[in-house]
C-alpha cells in the first residue's frame, strides 16, 4: 500500500524516468542512458519512502504504541522524541484512542530534526483526548522534509494504530504522555 497523497510524487518520478528511458534509446546516448538509471533509483527510492504498510495493532487502553517509526533520541519527563531515518516508513499513527481535540500547524525553518534547533521548524501538533487525559503527537520537519500532512481533523474520533499524518521525506515525531497514564 502506499500513503495517501504519494500519486503526484510518484507519477513524476516515473514520467521523468520514463522520459529519460526513451531519450536514451531514442537518441543512442549512454549519458542520457546513466540519467535514465539514476531516474530510476529515485523512482525506486519514492516508492520505497510512500510506502505505508499495514499494521495490526491489538487496541488497547492499557498501553500507547509508537506514533512513528524510527529510533528514540531523548526522553524528558514524559515526552518522547522519535527520529525516522529515510529508510523508516513516515505515515504517522495514533498512539492511543480518542477524540482529537485540536491540531495546531506552525510554518518554520529545516533544520535537521535532531537538533535542539529544530524547535523552530515547521510543526504539526495533534491533541487527542483519551480516558487518561490529553496526548499530543508533534510532527516536526526536518532538513529534507518540506511538507507535513494531516490526514484527520479536529473532532476525529481516532482508533489507536489509526492513520493520523505523514511527514514527506522524514524527520521526527514527539509525543507527549498524560500524567494519568
Amino acid at each position: 500500500m502506499l500513503a495517501k497523497g504519494s500519486e503526484p510524487w510518484l507519477f513524476t518520478a516515473v514520467s521523468i524516468t520514463a522520459l529519460f528511458a526513451i531519450l536514451s534509446r531514442a537518441i543512442n546516448s549512454s549519458h542520457l542512458n546513466h540519467v535514465a538509471y539514476m531516474a530510476m533509483a529515485l523512482t525506486f527510492f519514492m516508492v520505497l519512502f510512500f510506502r505505508d504498510p499495514e499494521r495490526k495493532v491489538e487496541v488497547s487502553d492499557t498501553y500507547m504504541v509508537s506514533p512513528a517509526d524510527g529510533t528514540v533520541i531523548d526522553i524528558r519527563d514524559r515526552k518522547i522524541c522519535i527520529f525516522m531515518f529515510l529508510q523508516n516508513v513516515h505515515v504517522n499513527r495514533a498512539p492511543i484512542s480518542g477524540k482529537i481535540r485540536e491540531i495546531t500547524y506552525k510554518k518554520g525553518g529545516y533544520l535537521p530534526a535532531f537538533c535542539k534547533d529544530s524547535e523552530r521548524n515547521e510543526r504539526n501538533e495533534f491533541i487527542i483526548h483519551s480516558k487518561y487525559g490529553d496526548v499530543s503527537v508533534m510532527q516536526i520537519a526536518g532538513t529534507i522534509a518540506r511538507r507535513i500532512v494531516s490526514y484527520s481533523r479536529v473532532d476525529d474520533n481516532i482508533e489507536q494504530g489509526q492513520r493520523i499524518g505523514m511527514i514527506r521525506l522524514g524527520s521526527r515525531v514527539d509525543v507527549t504522555i498524560p500524567n494519568n497514564f
